[in-house]
């Protein structure tokens, strides 16, 4: 689906009947997957947030407390312009529904093509690729607050819990989680991947990589907290 997702279809009909099965299939009709639930529960009594490049959306439905998550690189359930004119998102749930329910031979009807309300111009995906991503106020809104966090958590007893990042954007939550465990002593960094669990040497034993399935992992976890 992912890489489909490039490809130069030779009519916007064409392109939002892809990308219409594409966001309703990965956004709005997908179960929530049992890691979700098994991380929810673990850190229910705990003081904790979420910052993730995931843009399915799949946290909230889990029961995570919305104030608690950073969705750093977008959500498939929001469009923005194409320019963009303003800093703002739009909801495409229902315009995205009609398009999967009404395309006919891969193409949408032209009168649903997504358009911008202020100038016009062609709608396209919040997903950040290049400078045009819109950071509109809840995504400023969410930054803020997980700044305060880190501030809160800043040389105190604090896990930095990597789960499945890979090379893509190391820089958004890898990279960090590196840094601020080892400034401070009383931090732990927990990396869980299938096939990339690594850390610096320099953090010693305040790092631990698990190499396994994430949710073999967060069951366990699960598991041995009910014992």
């Amino acid at each position: 689906m992912y890489t489909a997702g490039f490809y130069p279809y030779s009519t916007p009909e064409e392109h939002w009947a892809y990308w219409s099965r594409y966001i309703y299939w990965n956004r709005y009709e997908r179960p929530v997957g049992a890691p979700y639930h098994r991380l929810r529960e673990l850190v229910r009594d705990r003081d904790y947030f979420v910052i993730t490049t995931n843009v399915d959306h799949c946290f909230q439905p889990a029961s995570f407390d919305k104030e608690r998550l950073f969705y750093t690189q977008g959500d498939y359930g929001l469009w923005q312009c194409s320019q963009p004119c303003t800093q703002h998102t739009y909801d495409n749930e229902q315009t995205v529904r009609r398009m999967v329910a009404e395309q006919r031979n891969m193409r949408i009807p032209t009168e649903l093509l997504p358009h911008c309300p202020v100038c016009g111009k062609p709608m396209t995906m919040n997903l950040r690729a290049d400078d045009t991503f819109v950071e509109d106020a809840g995504w400023h809104a969410a930054a803020g607050r997980y700044a305060d966090f880190l501030r809160r958590c800043s040389g105190a007893r604090v896990l930095y819990l990597e789960l499945g990042v890979g090379g893509n954007t190391p820089g958004i939550i890898k990279y960090p989680f590196w840094k601020r465990t080892h400034e401070n002593p009383q931090a732990t960094y927990a990396c869980v991947n299938l096939t990339e669990a690594y850390a610096p040497q320099k953090l010693g034993a305040q790092a631990l990589c698990i190499q396994s399935d994430i949710g073999r992992v967060l069951e366990d976890l699960q598991k041995q907290a009910g014992a």
